[in-house]
């Protein structure tokens, strides 16, 4: 093990060539994307304008956030095809620039590492919410050092980790996307309703009225799976996060979710996810709710449920929600009452069957996405035993740690 101090240069003085009014390129903080860990959307601006008071790099420099919270959350990047070969950035950037002991990549993936980060945070000096990163700390730090091969292998291997995270999200955000375009494409803006669809009181769509739960405790040694507001909101219900319950005969009956239903967060501290909402999906076993949640079950031959889910999260569907919805001193709530008389746009049900078919669709495309995810899994389990370098690492960080 070395001090980072010893294998790169820290804030290390850049020379530059440029008249007054040359363009240069600038990386304020918010260019740096801290999920893909890039430089974005850098800017221009005349040399005069940043030569005194910002920090300079060059390319292939590593700049990594010093100052709280863009710190802990990774905001990092490797400077590519800079104007000149030089940058200027935010004063809030470290620059960490490799030598012949070291690469680049190697330094971006240190930091990336979550350990060297929350290392860093413990030793960052300053007020609360103006804590930085010291200088003096970067130059401590100990961090494996193996081969330059060994280095690139492992920094490749990361890479296409990351390259494969980043298409299954891409994947993800593009199937998600496809949905409410095709929505508004067919339906139009349900506030506006331009196609002049009947509008009818949710209520009169459903097969039986909002359910609400009867408020019982979880048990561990419960025989039910209790849903909650936190496992709803996306394709279907968590089911490995629910917790257990036990119910009688009669209130297993009557709280009962079926494949097809609809849960819905009703009372939430949040009015951003006040009204997320699941479809059930196929269960394996049995489903309740709790009394945060509300059931919908729909009307086949009015209301298809893969339909209201969409509409219910579109910007007009949520707008027509957020009327009938109420805020106390402590949550967001709507109750049974207000959601049976929330008026929705209802097109003719061969339009809502030939939309749900499109649901459909787009949901099978996402089944083969999880193989890009077990793909990462697989690339992060054999970086560690091809390399022990990075498990190494974790144990130099914070060897202190319980």
């Amino acid at each position: 093990m070395l001090h980072l101090g010893e294998v790169c240069e820290i804030n290390p003085a850049t020379d530059f060539d440029f008249g007054p009014d040359d363009a240069c390129g600038f990386v304020p903080m918010e260019a740096v994307d801290d999920v893909d860990a890039c430089i974005e959307k850098p800017a221009t601006r005349p040399f005069k304008e940043v030569a005194k008071g910002y920090t300079p790099f060059a390319d292939r420099d590593v700049i990594v956030a010093k100052i709280t919270h863009c710190m802990e959350n990774g905001k990092r990047a490797i400077a590519y095809d800079l104007r000149s070969g030089v940058g200027f950035g935010s004063t809030e950037f470290h620059v960490l620039r490799a030598s012949k002991h070291v690469l680049p990549d190697w330094l971006f993936y240190f930091w990336r590492f979550p350990p060297t980060r929350k290392l860093a945070a413990k030793n960052m000096t300053g007020s609360a919410g103006q804590k930085r990163v010291p200088t003096s700390f970067l130059e401590t730090v100990a961090i494996p050092l193996p081969s330059l091969t060994d280095q690139q292998r492992i920094a490749g291997q990361l890479e296409e980790a990351g390259r494969l995270r980043r298409t299954r999200r891409y994947a993800l955000e593009l199937a998600d996307s496809l949905l409410p375009a095709a929505f508004l494409q067919l339906f139009g803006d349900s506030v506006r309703n331009p196609h002049s669809f009947a509008m009818v009181e949710l209520g009169d769509a459903l097969d039986i009225p909002p359910g609400l739960d009867a408020t019982r405790p979880c048990a561990p040694e419960g025989e039910y799976r209790r849903a909650r507001a936190g496992e709803v909101g996306g394709d279907g219900v968590e089911l490995n996060s629910c917790a257990f319950v036990s119910l009688s005969e009669v209130e297993l009956k009557r709280f009962q979710v079926l494949e097809g239903d609809i849960l819905l967060a009703r009372a939430i501290g949040s009015e951003e996810h006040l009204g997320k909402l699941s479809i059930c999906q196929p269960l394996a076993g049995t489903l309740v709710y709790d009394s945060h949640l509300m059931r919908l079950r729909t009307r086949p031959a009015k209301l298809l449920p893969s339909f209201l889910v969409v509409l219910l999260r579109s910007h007009g569907g949520r707008t027509l929600f957020m009327r009938q919805a109420r805020r106390t001193a402590v949550q967001f709530n709507i109750n049974c009452e207000q959601l049976s008389e929330l008026r929705l746009p209802v097109p003719p049900l061969a339009l809502q069957r030939r939309f749900a078919a499109m649901v459909e669709r787009v949901e099978r495309l996402k089944p083969g996405l999880p193989t890009l995810l077990a793909s990462v899994r697989q690339l992060r389990g054999s970086e560690s035993r091809l390399q022990p370098a990075i498990a190494d690492l974790d144990n130099t960080l914070h060897p202190h740690d319980p």
